[in-house]
């Protein structure tokens, strides 16, 4: 087995963004999730008030922040290209009682993955929940954030969805 090497170094151990020119343009799609842990009295108040808030709708607003984040990634993480995103899609739904999923799709036809974009949309939208339901409680925990799929480029890890 080879081994592993980090991609966003150069030959002399400084930082680099990688140079994608000679890969081939594939359509990519990752899969990300982000939970958020209620204590069980604010899980049952926000179920109770349709996931409402006096800021607004909760999982509304959290789609809309997480979207807008997966378009600006390439400007939060140094190395990150910008990429064209041709789709983009937001999945929250209650995991347990007092647990929100949340998971993020995106996909481009590029030549580098969209594995970032996807987890900082579902972590932009978790901290946008967490922001909506603080003043219920500072208590709220989010984590933890995983990549569940990614497919399109070299290899593919997991099972993205179509």
């Amino acid at each position: 087995m080879a081994k592993k090497k980090l991609t966003h170094v150069d030959a002399d151990g400084r930082p680099a963004m990688v140079d994608v020119t000679g890969k081939p343009v594939t359509a990519r799609e990752a899969v990300a999730e982000c939970r958020v842990r209620f204590p069980p009295a604010v899980a049952a108040a926000l179920r109770k008030g349709g996931m409402k808030t006096a800021k607004g709708a909760v999982m509304d607003t959290a789609i809309i922040a997480g979207t807008m984040a997966v378009k600006r990634t390439h400007e939060l993480v140094p190395f990150c290209h910008p990429l064209p995103i041709e789709g983009c899609r937001f999945d929250l739904a209650w995991h347990s009682e007092n647990v929100l999923r949340i998971e993020c799709a995106v996909r481009t036809t590029h030549r580098t993955g969209v594995e970032m974009e996807a987890l900082t949309g579902a972590t932009i939208a978790a901290l946008t929940v967490y922001d909506m339901c603080k003043a219920l409680s500072h208590a709220i925990v989010i984590g933890p954030a995983k990549l569940l799929a990614k497919s399109g480029g070299r290899r593919d890890v997991g099972k993205a969805r179509a």
